[in-house]
């Protein structure tokens, strides 16, 4: 499990009312706790240190990044933009089926109610739709990819 999966695990129990969520698997085990009506969950994480591989020297070699190489920094205004976040996990889905169009596209205009997507969870095919009206800057899940609760699916230009 990664640390965005752990955190949405957090959210989930903190407003689901529960008292004590216990979860094992290979090598981790996490266990969160809510004491009080509005305190933070405790959350107590154990992972098991992972085994390290050792790679050939050219493999290595092949690896390591240019030195003089500077990484280029994207610095993007998402101020004004409406991020439209998943209500559930589940599959993502562009179109109703593999022979239609998609709902929408980027730079496509929508309104509030318009279909944008199906999230699929446990074999229903949930539709997404719209909460404001505007124009799709970016898609940012690929299509017949796992969502996660709360994850950013599209992004809104509301103007």
């Amino acid at each position: 499990m990664d640390l965005k999966e752990i955190q949405n695990l957090i959210k989930f129990v903190a407003n689901s009312g529960v008292a004590e969520v216990k979860l094992e698997m290979d090598d981790v085990k996490i266990t969160i706790r809510t004491t009080l009506e509005n305190a933070a969950p405790e959350v107590t994480y154990l992972q098991q240190a992972p085994v390290q591989q050792v790679l050939p020297a050219q493999t290595q070699q092949a690896i390591k990044a240019p030195e003089n190489v500077a990484p280029t920094q994207q610095i993007e205004d998402n101020s004004k933009f409406i991020i439209i976040k998943s209500p559930m996990i589940g599959t993502f889905y562009r179109k109703p089926s593999p022979d239609k169009p998609v709902f929408t596209a980027v730079g496509s205009a929508i309104q509030k109610g318009d279909v944008l997507c199906v999230i699929e969870a446990m074999k229903l095919f949930n539709e997404i739709e719209a909460e404001i009206s505007g124009k799709i800057v970016k898609i940012l899940v690929d299509d017949m990819s796992p969502v996660e609760f709360d994850q950013p699916l599209f992004l809104v230009d509301p103007s």
